[in-house]
């Protein structure tokens, strides 16, 4: 899938993030995959993930695996 495909998908950012323009957006691209990418470069690289792999990634922020311990 190409850069241009992937725009008519709804892409949003964590509304944590507020405005600043430093952020990640993300897409549900079907029931199957789920893309990322910059939010300051939308026609940049974008990462897919399978289901597996997202819910493996969203369960490991949640369960704290890669919180800063010097914060």
């Amino acid at each position: 899938m190409s850069a241009q495909d992937l725009s008519r998908f709804v892409w949003r950012k964590s509304s944590l993030s507020g405005n600043g323009p430093d952020c990640v957006e993300v897409a549900s691209l079907n029931a199957r995959r789920f893309g990322v990418r910059d939010s300051k470069d939308r026609s940049g690289p974008i990462l897919i993930f399978t289901a597996v792999e997202w819910r493996a990634f969203i369960g490991s922020i949640k369960s704290g695996e890669f919180d800063d311990p010097a914060i």
